[in-house]
Protein backbone atom coordinates (compact mmCIF):
# COMPACT_ATOMS: atom_id res chain seq x y z
CA UNK A 1 0.00 0.00 0.00
CA UNK A 2 1.32 3.42 -0.96
CA UNK A 3 0.72 6.19 1.59
CA UNK A 4 0.56 9.83 0.46
CA UNK A 5 0.12 12.58 3.07
CA UNK A 6 -1.01 15.91 1.68
CA UNK A 7 -0.16 19.27 3.20
CA UNK A 8 -3.86 19.73 4.04
CA UNK A 9 -7.25 18.38 3.02
CA UNK A 10 -7.32 20.19 -0.34
CA UNK A 11 -3.80 19.08 -1.23
CA UNK A 12 -4.69 15.50 -0.28
CA UNK A 13 -7.80 15.61 -2.46
CA UNK A 14 -5.90 17.03 -5.42
CA UNK A 15 -3.22 14.35 -5.21
CA UNK A 16 -5.85 11.63 -5.00
CA UNK A 17 -7.75 13.07 -7.97
CA UNK A 18 -4.53 13.20 -10.00
CA UNK A 19 -3.92 9.51 -9.27
CA UNK A 20 -7.46 8.44 -10.15
CA UNK A 21 -7.51 10.57 -13.30
CA UNK A 22 -4.27 9.00 -14.51
CA UNK A 23 -5.86 5.54 -14.32
CA UNK A 24 -8.99 6.75 -16.11
CA UNK A 25 -7.04 8.41 -18.93
CA UNK A 26 -4.89 5.30 -19.38
CA UNK A 27 -7.91 3.00 -19.57
CA UNK A 28 -9.59 5.22 -22.17
CA UNK A 29 -6.38 5.41 -24.21
CA UNK A 30 -5.89 1.64 -24.15
CA UNK A 31 -9.47 0.32 -24.35
CA UNK A 32 -11.61 3.25 -25.38
CA UNK A 33 -13.49 3.29 -22.08
CA UNK A 34 -13.00 3.40 -18.32
CA UNK A 35 -15.06 1.84 -15.53
CA UNK A 36 -14.88 3.40 -12.10
CA UNK A 37 -16.32 3.11 -8.60
CA UNK A 38 -16.99 6.29 -6.64
CA UNK A 39 -17.74 6.70 -2.94
CA UNK A 40 -19.92 9.13 -1.01
CA UNK A 41 -19.72 10.71 2.42
CA UNK A 42 -18.25 13.89 3.86
CA UNK A 43 -14.72 12.55 3.35
CA UNK A 44 -15.15 12.60 -0.43
CA UNK A 45 -16.36 16.21 -0.93
CA UNK A 46 -12.98 17.69 -1.88
CA UNK A 47 -11.85 14.63 -3.83
CA UNK A 48 -14.90 14.59 -6.09
CA UNK A 49 -14.70 18.35 -6.63
CA UNK A 50 -11.09 17.91 -7.76
CA UNK A 51 -11.76 14.83 -9.91
CA UNK A 52 -14.38 16.50 -12.11
CA UNK A 53 -11.89 19.30 -12.83
CA UNK A 54 -9.13 16.95 -13.99
CA UNK A 55 -8.13 17.75 -17.60
CA UNK A 56 -8.04 15.29 -20.44
CA UNK A 57 -10.82 12.92 -19.37
CA UNK A 58 -13.50 12.11 -21.95
CA UNK A 59 -16.34 11.48 -19.54
CA UNK A 60 -18.57 10.20 -22.35
CA UNK A 61 -16.38 7.08 -22.22
CA UNK A 62 -16.64 6.57 -18.45
CA UNK A 63 -19.06 4.16 -16.76
CA UNK A 64 -19.56 4.71 -13.04
CA UNK A 65 -20.83 2.71 -10.10
CA UNK A 66 -21.31 3.75 -6.52
CA UNK A 67 -20.62 1.65 -3.51
CA UNK A 68 -23.70 1.63 -1.38
CA UNK A 69 -27.10 3.01 -0.48
CA UNK A 70 -29.46 2.78 2.46
CA UNK A 71 -32.29 0.28 2.16
CA UNK A 72 -35.64 2.03 2.01
CA UNK A 73 -34.31 5.58 1.86
CA UNK A 74 -35.95 7.65 -0.90
CA UNK A 75 -33.79 9.64 -3.31
CA UNK A 76 -35.42 12.80 -1.96
CA UNK A 77 -33.89 12.29 1.51
CA UNK A 78 -30.89 14.55 2.21
CA UNK A 79 -28.79 11.49 3.15
CA UNK A 80 -29.52 9.58 -0.06
CA UNK A 81 -26.30 8.52 -1.73
CA UNK A 82 -28.04 8.53 -5.11
CA UNK A 83 -28.85 12.19 -4.63
CA UNK A 84 -25.31 12.85 -3.38
CA UNK A 85 -23.79 11.26 -6.49
CA UNK A 86 -26.05 13.17 -8.85
CA UNK A 87 -25.46 16.51 -7.09
CA UNK A 88 -21.73 16.29 -6.39
CA UNK A 89 -20.41 14.14 -9.22
CA UNK A 90 -22.62 13.08 -12.12
CA UNK A 91 -23.99 16.59 -12.74
CA UNK A 92 -20.53 18.16 -12.41
CA UNK A 93 -18.56 16.30 -15.09
CA UNK A 94 -17.72 18.53 -18.09
CA UNK A 95 -19.50 16.11 -20.43
CA UNK A 96 -22.27 13.66 -19.56
CA UNK A 97 -20.90 10.32 -18.41
CA UNK A 98 -21.52 7.29 -20.59
CA UNK A 99 -23.65 5.91 -17.75
CA UNK A 100 -23.74 6.00 -13.97
CA UNK A 101 -25.38 3.02 -12.30
CA UNK A 102 -27.34 4.01 -9.19
CA UNK A 103 -28.08 1.64 -6.35
CA UNK A 104 -31.86 1.81 -5.98
CA UNK A 105 -32.43 1.96 -2.24
CA UNK A 106 -36.18 1.77 -2.80
CA UNK A 107 -36.07 -1.45 -4.80
CA UNK A 108 -38.99 -3.60 -3.62
CA UNK A 109 -36.94 -6.79 -4.13
CA UNK A 110 -33.51 -6.32 -2.60
CA UNK A 111 -32.17 -9.63 -3.92
CA UNK A 112 -33.21 -8.68 -7.45
CA UNK A 113 -31.50 -5.30 -7.08
CA UNK A 114 -28.26 -6.96 -5.95
CA UNK A 115 -28.47 -9.33 -8.93
CA UNK A 116 -29.08 -6.41 -11.32
CA UNK A 117 -26.05 -4.54 -10.03
CA UNK A 118 -23.88 -7.66 -10.14
CA UNK A 119 -24.73 -8.26 -13.80
CA UNK A 120 -23.73 -4.67 -14.62
CA UNK A 121 -20.51 -4.51 -12.62
CA UNK A 122 -19.35 -7.87 -13.96
CA UNK A 123 -19.65 -6.84 -17.63
CA UNK A 124 -15.99 -5.78 -17.56
CA UNK A 125 -13.28 -5.16 -14.97
CA UNK A 126 -13.23 -2.00 -12.85
CA UNK A 127 -10.25 0.22 -13.61
CA UNK A 128 -10.20 2.23 -10.39
CA UNK A 129 -12.19 2.22 -7.18
CA UNK A 130 -12.24 5.63 -5.50
CA UNK A 131 -13.15 4.87 -1.91
CA UNK A 132 -12.83 6.06 1.68
CA UNK A 133 -12.84 4.26 5.01
CA UNK A 134 -15.19 4.70 7.94
CA UNK A 135 -14.47 5.51 11.56
CA UNK A 136 -15.03 1.81 12.31
CA UNK A 137 -12.60 0.81 9.54
CA UNK A 138 -15.29 -0.19 7.06
CA UNK A 139 -15.00 0.01 3.28
CA UNK A 140 -18.32 0.64 1.58
CA UNK A 141 -20.80 -0.49 4.24
CA UNK A 142 -18.89 -3.66 5.10
CA UNK A 143 -18.84 -3.09 8.85
CA UNK A 144 -16.79 -5.27 11.19
CA UNK A 145 -16.75 -8.23 11.21
CA UNK A 146 -16.83 -7.90 7.42
CA UNK A 147 -17.35 -10.78 5.03
CA UNK A 148 -14.04 -11.25 3.20
CA UNK A 149 -15.18 -14.46 1.51
CA UNK A 150 -18.39 -13.87 -0.46
CA UNK A 151 -18.03 -13.76 -4.24
CA UNK A 152 -21.23 -11.75 -4.63
CA UNK A 153 -20.79 -8.22 -5.96
CA UNK A 154 -23.44 -6.55 -3.78
CA UNK A 155 -25.23 -7.58 -0.60
CA UNK A 156 -27.70 -6.16 1.87
CA UNK A 157 -25.79 -5.74 5.13
CA UNK A 158 -26.62 -4.63 8.69
CA UNK A 159 -25.04 -1.38 9.85
CA UNK A 160 -23.34 -1.37 13.24
CA UNK A 161 -23.97 1.38 15.79
CA UNK A 162 -20.58 3.09 15.31
CA UNK A 163 -21.23 3.33 11.57
CA UNK A 164 -24.71 4.71 12.13
CA UNK A 165 -23.45 7.22 14.70
CA UNK A 166 -20.88 8.43 12.16
CA UNK A 167 -23.76 9.32 9.85
CA UNK A 168 -25.35 11.34 12.66
CA UNK A 169 -22.03 12.99 13.49
CA UNK A 170 -21.57 14.07 9.88
CA UNK A 171 -25.01 15.68 9.93
CA UNK A 172 -26.84 13.36 7.52
CA UNK A 173 -29.42 12.38 10.17
CA UNK A 174 -30.69 14.14 13.28
CA UNK A 175 -30.56 11.05 15.53
CA UNK A 176 -29.49 7.42 15.59
CA UNK A 177 -33.10 6.27 15.32
CA UNK A 178 -33.38 7.96 11.91
CA UNK A 179 -30.43 6.07 10.41
CA UNK A 180 -31.54 2.96 8.50
CA UNK A 181 -30.37 -0.32 9.99
CA UNK A 182 -29.56 -1.93 6.61
CA UNK A 183 -27.88 -0.90 3.40
CA UNK A 184 -26.95 -2.21 -0.01
CA UNK A 185 -23.16 -2.50 -0.17
CA UNK A 186 -20.58 -3.52 -2.71
CA UNK A 187 -18.66 -6.41 -1.19
CA UNK A 188 -15.03 -6.47 -0.10
CA UNK A 189 -14.00 -8.87 -2.87
CA UNK A 190 -15.67 -6.81 -5.58
CA UNK A 191 -13.81 -3.71 -4.42
CA UNK A 192 -10.55 -5.66 -4.25
CA UNK A 193 -11.01 -6.93 -7.82
CA UNK A 194 -10.57 -3.36 -9.09
CA UNK A 195 -7.31 -2.89 -11.01
CA UNK A 196 -6.40 0.12 -8.84
CA UNK A 197 -7.74 1.58 -5.61
CA UNK A 198 -7.49 5.24 -4.63
CA UNK A 199 -8.50 5.62 -0.98
CA UNK A 200 -9.01 9.17 0.32
CA UNK A 201 -9.24 9.62 4.09
CA UNK A 202 -9.22 13.04 5.79
CA UNK A 203 -9.82 14.14 9.39
CA UNK A 204 -8.57 13.24 12.85
CA UNK A 205 -11.71 11.21 13.60
CA UNK A 206 -10.41 8.63 11.10
CA UNK A 207 -6.90 8.39 12.64
CA UNK A 208 -7.53 5.16 14.58
CA UNK A 209 -9.11 3.52 11.54
CA UNK A 210 -6.18 4.61 9.36
CA UNK A 211 -3.68 3.15 11.81
CA UNK A 212 -5.57 -0.14 11.83
CA UNK A 213 -5.85 -0.20 8.05
CA UNK A 214 -2.18 0.56 7.44
CA UNK A 215 -0.26 -0.86 10.39
CA UNK A 216 -2.58 -3.41 11.95
CA UNK A 217 -3.07 -7.06 11.01
CA UNK A 218 -5.30 -7.94 8.08
CA UNK A 219 -8.54 -8.76 9.84
CA UNK A 220 -12.25 -8.45 9.20
CA UNK A 221 -12.46 -6.60 12.52
CA UNK A 222 -10.86 -3.70 10.64
CA UNK A 223 -12.19 -4.28 7.12
CA UNK A 224 -9.99 -1.64 5.44
CA UNK A 225 -6.90 -3.58 6.54
CA UNK A 226 -7.58 -5.86 3.56
CA UNK A 227 -6.30 -3.04 1.35
CA UNK A 228 -2.79 -4.06 2.43
CA UNK A 229 -3.22 -7.07 0.13
CA UNK A 230 -4.09 -5.10 -3.01
CA UNK A 231 -1.25 -4.82 -5.57
CA UNK A 232 -2.08 -1.21 -6.57
CA UNK A 233 -3.64 0.68 -3.67
CA UNK A 234 -2.75 4.24 -2.68
CA UNK A 235 -4.12 5.84 0.48
CA UNK A 236 -4.25 9.64 0.51
CA UNK A 237 -4.35 11.27 3.95
CA UNK A 238 -4.32 14.72 5.45
CA UNK A 239 -2.06 15.28 8.50
CA UNK A 240 -4.82 14.76 11.11
CA UNK A 241 -5.85 11.42 9.57
CA UNK A 242 -2.19 10.33 9.50
CA UNK A 243 -1.46 11.53 13.03
CA UNK A 244 -1.37 8.09 14.69
CA UNK A 245 0.80 6.35 12.10
CA UNK A 246 4.19 5.34 13.45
Amino acid sequence: MKIVIGADKLDMAGRAADAAAAVIRKAIAERGEARIIVATGASQFEFLAALVKEPGIDWTKVTGFHLDEYVGLPVTHPASFRAYMRERFVSKTPQPMKVFHDVNGNAPDTAAECARLESLVREAPIDVACIGIGENGHIAFNDPPADFDTNAAYRVVPLDEKCRMQQVGEGWFASLDEVPAYAFSMTVKQIMWSHAIVCTVPDARKADAVKGAVEGPVTNRCPSSVLQLHPDCAMFLDPPAASKLS
